[in-house]
Order: C-alpha cells, then sequence, then structure tokens
C-alpha cells in the first residue's frame, strides 16, 4: 500500500458523552500518550476536540486499534472507527471541511486540524506523508469554504436572532442593542450583534452586578430592570433572553418607547417561557420574533447548507486522489 496512512478514533457521532470523556487528552498525559503511540507508527498526529478525540499514524506497526486503546488505557474498541490509506485520508479531509462535524461546515474545526499538526511537527511526530496529508487536509478544507456555501449560512439561534435584525433593518451599523438577561446566550447574541455592527449595547438585568459584568466585556452600559422604560426608546434591537415568571415588556411599554422614537424597534424573545408579550408584534412600528421563528431560519440554512455538500465532497476526491499520486510517485522514486 503507497498510502500507508491510518486513523482511529470516537466521536460525537459513535460515542456518547460519557464515553468521549475517557478519551479526552488532558495536558499533563499528552507526552506518555504520544510517547506510546510512537512505540507503534513512525508518524503520529493527535486531534482532540470536545466532540472528536483522533490519533493519525503513518508507518504503522503492529495493530492501530490496540496502540489507541493502550494509549489510553481503557476499552474503547465499540466506540472506535479505524479507516487505513485513502480511507483513512479521506476521513481527515473531510473533519477539516467540516463536512464531519456536529455542526456541518463549522470553521473551529479547521484551526484545531491544523494546531494539532502543528504541535505534531514542533514535537518531531511527523515527517513526508503525514505533513502533505495534514497540508493536503487544510487545502481541502479552505477550497470547501471559499467555492461553495456551507459555511455561509448561520446555524445558532443567536446568530439567527442577529440575521432577522439585519432584514429589518439593512444594516446594524451604529445601531443600538438591548439585552434583557446576562446569561451565555445573551452574551454570544451580543458577540453577534457587535459583530454586525452594533455601536452601543445596554444590559437589562435583575441582578445589576452581573448586568455590568457582561456590559463591560462589550464596552456598554447596565440598567437595572426597573428602570425598562427609560432606556428602552434608545434600542433598535431588543433581545429577551433571560428566565423571569412574568412578562418583563407588554404593548403600553413598547407603544410608549416607540413614540420617543423615529425608527422602529426590532424585539426577539429567545426565553423560554417567552418574556415579551406577543402582544407586542401589534405595536405599529414593532417588529417581535419568537424562537419558532429562529428555529425555521436555522433549519432553512441547514437545508441550504446541505445542498452544497455534494460540492464540497468532490473537492475532497479531488484533493485525497492528488494525495494518492504523490504517494503511489513517492514510493516508485525512493524504490529505485
Amino acid at each position: 500500500m503507497s498510502l500507508d496512512l491510518a486513523v482511529v478514533g470516537l466521536n460525537h457521532k459513535t460515542a456518547p458523552v460519557s464515553v468521549r470523556e475517557r478519551a479526552t487528552v488532558r495536558p499533563e498525559e499528552t507526552d506518555a500518550l504520544l510517547a506510546h503511540l510512537r512505540r507503534h507508527a513512525d508518524e503520529v498526529m493527535l486531534l482532540s476536540t470536545c466532540n472528536r478525540s483522533e490519533v493519525y499514524l503513518a508507518g504503522v506497526r503492529g495493530h492501530a486499534l490496540s496502540a489507541f486503546e493502550g494509549a489510553w488505557g481503557v476499552a474503547l474498541r465499540p466506540y472506535l472507527y479505524h479507516y487505513e490509506g485513502q480511507e483513512a485520508a479521506r476521513h481527515l479531509y473531510r473533519v477539516a471541511a467540516g463536512l464531519d462535524s456536529l455542526v456541518l461546515g463549522e470553521t473551529q474545526i479547521q484551526g484545531q486540524v491544523k494546531r494539532a499538526w502543528q504541535d505534531a511537527n514542533e514535537r518531531g511526530l511527523t515527517k513526508a506523508l503525514l505533513n502533505k496529508a495534514a497540508q493536503g487536509a487544510l487545502h481541502a478544507g479552505k477550497r470547501v469554504r471559499t467555492e461553495t456555501g456551507v459555511a455561509d449560512k448561520v446555524l445558532s439561534v443567536s446568530a439567527a436572532a442577529v440575521e432577522l435584525a439585519e432584514n429589518v433593518f439593512g444594516t446594524l451599523q451604529g445601531r443600538t442593542a438591548l439585552i434583557v438577561g446576562a446569561g451565555e446566550t445573551a452574551e454570544l447574541t451580543l458577540t453577534h450583534l457587535k459583530a454586525a455592527g452594533v455601536s452601543n449595547v445596554i444590559v437589562v438585568n435583575r441582578s445589576v452586578e452581573r448586568a455590568r459584568s457582561l456590559a463591560d466585556k462589550m464596552g456598554g452600559q447596565a440598567c437595572p430592570v426597573d428602570l425598562m422604560n427609560e432606556v428602552l426608546p434608545k434600542a433598535d434591537v431588543v433581545i429577551a433572553s433571560a428566565a423571569a415568571p412574568h412578562f418583563v415588556l407588554w404593548p403600553e411599554l413598547v407603544r410608549e418607547a416607540l413614540s420617543a422614537r423615529e425608527h422602529p424597534m426590532f424585539l426577539i424573545d429567545i426565553s423560554l417561557p417567552r418574556i415579551i408579550d406577543p402582544a407586542c408584534g401589534g405595536v405599529e412600528g414593532a417588529y417581535l420574533y419568537n424562537l419558532d421563528d429562529l428555529t425555521r431560519i436555522v433549519e432553512r440554512n441547514l437545508a441550504e447548507r446541505q445542498s452544497f455538500v455534494p460540492v464540497a465532497e468532490r473537492i475532497v476526491e479531488e484533493s485525497v486522489a492528488d494525495l494518492a499520486r504523490w504517494a503511489t510517485f513517492r514510493a516508485a522514486h525512493v524504490k529505485r
């Protein structure tokens, strides 16, 4: 076999989180783990993320599955996949392109593959084959993202909320956002809003300290919930992401705020249960959306991403074929 490459691993498709936890790579154990793997192959690259633990091996001595289990010291065989030759290269290239990710087309994995290869290279664990394979995977991943739309459309509720806001206003450059809540979802939504050009941020929360903490991260201002009526007229975009036993926005409050504005107001309630009175959608100048609206956007975007998969797979196949030709030529050249 001219392409003497193998991969063994587990991921979100083959193993539940309780098993993936057992195969995580802890910093203090990395050296020992790699030393064990290096005894079973000429070249080693380790890729570890929250959803996968994979070992790429070139010049394997013995059995790759046994090498993987021996490195972690736990029985994982029922959850492992094992590919060799072009199948191993195809798997690596699909991983780098985001085609094997939990979220189709996600871009973070490209950087994770690059760091995995750079770390292995700096440790002296890679040579010609793994270097060529990793570089080919990164090139294929870049082609997939630039030549297809597989990574273009947002697939998170927070990002979908911002996409909706941009649809309403055309652009969010220079706009003001008011966030009700100060949890993780609120922070993620604010991050997307800032990236879209929102210039002013107001964080409203029952805990002023938490509101101030999030506002400080985003360069905004904090406001106690009982002063909502004073800051609401400033808001172009209102995102409700909090837990409350009752509505925190109702039609009268929204109507009063809009009377002090010249422009419409976009309201998105991603709380469950909802904390914006649905009747607010009937106020002239108010655009109200909820989780169901955002879910439809995410599903539509996912379908659009999936439509690009055949083109992305063809790019991967072309790249794997290039690697195979290189390996064949190299093997013939070495034999002379």
